[in-house]
């Protein structure tokens, strides 16, 4: 119990210490998925039609259980996704990847947007029910991962240029960075959690939807 409770103590602190810049990203999260949603509309009928069909191809698959084995789709979510935070938690070290680090995260909101956007626009109540399965669950945990590891990353590359622009050293670096690892090591197994429910559940779930919607 003591070491939950200092594991609790310490998020607490954690989330009360940054709680401005937890607010500013995810409201750009928010207008990254807002956007996406957006870009929907700028598609012409060709590019629109293309990529139904494309989608459509996939659907069929999935019903008919030729997608990807499980194993592969676990692997290749958690490539991407380790891919991507571990680009953003290098950029924070970097100092001169803040902006980056703000890129990234609205582009993360913007892919989001953007496929929930498409499947509604083209598929209605179909494509949101289609969303809410195979979109939804694993993002339950890849977002606040990805939000988590972005604030992070900007508060150690603001305190970077503290450093050297304002000589302002309050703290050790070392233990800085040891937690930065920390943070990093907990959302890979995270994230793993996410791959797996991408790899084992999710297809089952989208499986039973395209049935459900071919009735």
């Amino acid at each position: 119990m003591k070491k939950k409770s200092v594991v609790q103590n310490a998020a607490i602190n954690h989330i009360n210490e940054h709680s401005s810049l937890y607010v500013f990203i995810t409201v750009l999260f928010l207008m990254g998925v807002i956007f996406g949603a957006i870009l929907v509309n700028s598609l012409s009928f060709t590019q629109s039609d293309d990529l139904f069909y494309y989608l459509s191809q996939f659907f069929g698959q999935v019903s008919e259980a030729k997608i990807a084995a499980d194993w592969d789709m676990f692997t290749q979510s958690v490539a991407h996704n380790v891919k991507y935070i571990a680009f953003m938690w290098i950029l924070g070290v970097s100092v001169i990847g803040l902006p980056v680090i703000l890129v990234l995260l609205f582009l993360k909101g913007m892919v989001v947007g953007f496929t929930v956007g498409f499947l509604v626009s083209q598929m209605g109540w179909g494509g949101f029910l289609l969303s809410f399965v195979s979109i939804l669950p694993q993002n339950i945990i890849i977002v606040p991962v990805f939000i988590i590891i972005a604030v992070i990353s900007v508060s150690l590359s603001v305190k970077m240029i503290q450093r050297i622009l304002m000589k302002q050293i309050r703290e050790p670096l070392k233990p800085i960075i040891m937690r930065y690892i920390l943070a990093l090591t907990v959302s890979i197994v995270f994230l793993a959690c996410a791959g797996a429910i991408e790899a084992y559940v999710s297809p089952s779930l989208m499986k039973n939807v395209v049935s459900l919607l071919n009735r």
